[in-house]
């Protein structure tokens, strides 16, 4: 198999795993499992942000929630300690989930590593890789889940989220960010965060 193929066989495991979530969201009139709609929003993005990206990178922009809800936020404290907890064991389950199929495509243990090493999010800010790949989670958040999020939650909470989500970008993200298609309301709070 080429690198190409490879990539193309592997892409199509992260999706057949994804298309098992039993979460659903509809997009454009046609319902979706959650995890492969983020999956291949996650693909679209990167393209956009990063037309150069390494075939690591792309793999895990593809894998970064691999079946996700296999480890559900309720199944830890709901307070600040169990959240960070339960974001440290998804980090270390989709991991493991991506080496599984990397492996099955028959990988190099050298880019597994290196998937493996952009899932946990090592190295944030120094790494460029990783950087960009949480670029890409923040502009796929602030494009897609932002404005739901800021429906259900009071400005305050929404503020602080948008601020937070700031502060991981770099400044080639934030650029990316403010060309999002958002609405008025959407891109009055972006400004408002971040002023």
């Amino acid at each position: 198999m080429t690198n190409s193929e490879k990539m193309q066989r592997a892409f199509e495991l992260f999706d057949v795993a994804n298309s098992k979530d039993p979460n659903t969201e509809v997009y454009k009139d046609k319902s979706y499992p959650k995890e492969l709609l983020y999956a291949v929003r996650m693909t679209e993005q990167l393209n956009a942000f990063e037309k150069n990206a390494s075939e690591p990178l792309q793999l895990t922009a593809r894998c970064q929630h691999i079946c996700r809800w296999e480890i559900p936020r309720e199944s830890y404290d709901m307070n600040r300690e169990g959240y960070l907890r339960w974001r440290q064991e998804l980090k270390k389950f989709h991991a493991n989930k991506a080496q599984s199929i990397l492996e099955e495509v028959g990988y190099s243990e050298e880019i597994i590593t290196k998937v493996k090493f952009l899932l946990e999010k090592k190295q944030l800010k120094k790494n460029e890789e990783t950087q960009t790949l949480e670029d890409v989670v923040c502009l796929v958040f602030l494009e897609y889940y932002f404005e739901p999020f800021a429906a259900k939650h009071p400005e305050e909470k929404t503020i602080d989220i948008l601020q937070k989500t700031w502060r991981k970008m770099s400044d080639k993200g934030h650029e990316a960010a403010l060309k999002l298609p958002l609405s008025k309301s959407a891109v009055a709070l972006v400004l408002k965060a971040i002023s």
